[in-house]
């Protein structure tokens, strides 16, 4: 009982770590267009979004119960799987953010979850048709919707406000983009947040703590919303140039009208249950504000590569999580080895973050070319130089006329 009482307070405390990185993550769904249009400052924002983070966390719990009894079998399933699963989430965060890719926490957690059970209890131990209607199919549909309704949203804010006066209706988009925006860091809580609070109520299940079916207790939901929270204030702001200077270039009528839409996508799926991505949702947004609005340009390269990397997360965060349940299964020290490997790689991805820091001061700049985005093999890789052309020749001497 000791061994299995010291396994899950470790499997909370790499839980809480996963949210951590959740929140600085996805700071950018909710605060990326507002920071772009200067309707909110960079630290302001991300205060903001913690904030309202820890006031969604406490507005439901549905999304947790399709974690923590939904998508796999909590009579199969061991803390040293879920902390494999975790493990995979928390690397796969950690390398899109390096790239400042916004890729999908959720599916990285998803995937890391399904990868570790299927191993470790086998395919009984995943619910796939929970994980077909709760996940994919979601996954699928959220982006589309939240675009379809950004981009009439935002076709109508300009034809509405197309005689007023441009000062006037800048100002008047950038308050609505404060609330909007405070409107999606909510949201986000209502979302995320449970996502870890479900894990943690798995563990405490398959622990023996709690009984099968149980809500988050009280002092789960209190630390994972402050976990989301600290990380959000943080400020993920690699993925923050990405979202509001990578894909279009923002307006306030469109950051208004993209943080509106993704908004109310998301405060519905949470209420229905379903654990969508809601980076996904705001992604989807944003490239439905810049389809909206005439003569915007959406930069389909940096597009094409953000789907990709949502393609590739579930089976890659699965992957990892996989081979780390194969060594967690051996008992204690297989758990110090997957730990020990996870820390080194999350020391190596801060070292190279260094190299190219992005912060509040800078986040605003234009994506250098060349960026660490191509890092990931998303792109393929640069072409091999030219050659340098041959000096011409020298005729020789016998060859050159002579003068009398």
């Amino acid at each position: 009982m000791d061994h299995i009482t010291f396994l899950v307070a470790v499997v909370i405390v790499t839980a809480l770590a996963f949210d951590f990185t959740n929140g600085f993550h996805d700071t950018a769904n909710a605060m990326a267009t507002s920071i772009a249009t200067g309707a909110l400052k960079p630290r302001t924002a991300v205060l903001i979004s913690g904030v309202l983070n820890v006031g969604g966390a406490f507005l439901s719990t549905e999304v947790a119960k399709t974690i923590s009894g939904g998508i796999v079998d909590d009579t199969l399933v061991t803390p040293g799987m879920i902390f494999a699963g975790l493990v995979g989430a928390i690397l796969w965060n950690l390398m899109t953010w390096l790239v400042g890719l916004p890729s999908s926490s959720s599916h990285a957690l998803f995937g890391g979850l399904i990868g570790a059970v299927w191993v470790g209890a086998g395919e009984h131990g995943v619910h796939f048709d929970m994980v077909v209607q709760k996940i994919l199919i979601p996954a699928v549909a959220s982006p589309l919707v939240a675009g379809i309704a950004a981009l009439l949203a935002t076709y109508f804010a300009y034809r509405i406000t197309a005689r007023a006066r441009e000062k006037s209706v800048t100002e008047g988009f950038r308050l609505g983009q404060i609330a909007s925006a405070s409107l999606v860091s909510l949201a986000h809580g209502t979302n995320d947040a449970q996502k870890t609070m479900g894990v943690i109520t798995l563990t405490l299940i398959t622990g023996g703590v709690v009984a099968p079916h149980s809500d988050p207790p009280l002092w789960v939901i209190v630390s994972a919303g402050t976990a989301i929270a600290l990380g959000t204030y943080l400020g993920g702001w690699r993925i923050i140039r990405t979202m509001g200077r990578g894909l279009t270039d923002i307006e306030p009528q469109q950051g208004f009208s993209a943080q509106t839409g993704a908004a109310v996508t998301i405060l519905t799926s949470s209420h229905l249950g379903f654990a969508l991505s809601t980076t996904q949702v705001c992604s989807g947004s944003v490239m439905g504000a810049g389809l909206g609005r005439s003569g915007a340009v959406v930069r389909w390269r940096t597009a094409g590569r953000m789907v990709a990397a949502w393609a590739l997360t579930l089976p890659a965060a699965g992957l990892v999580a996989a081979g780390a349940a194969l060594l967690a299964d051996r008992g204690d020290w297989g758990v110090a080895v997957v730990a020990a490997l996870g820390l080194a790689v999350c020391g190596t991805v801060f070292v190279a973050s260094r190299r190219r820091p992005v912060t509040y001061a800078n986040v605003n700049d234009p994506e250098p070319q060349g960026a660490v985005t191509a890092a990931i093999a998303f792109v393929a890789p640069p072409p091999a130089p030219a050659p340098a052309p041959a000096p011409a020749s020298t005729p020789p001497a016998s060859a050159t006329p002579s003068t009398a």
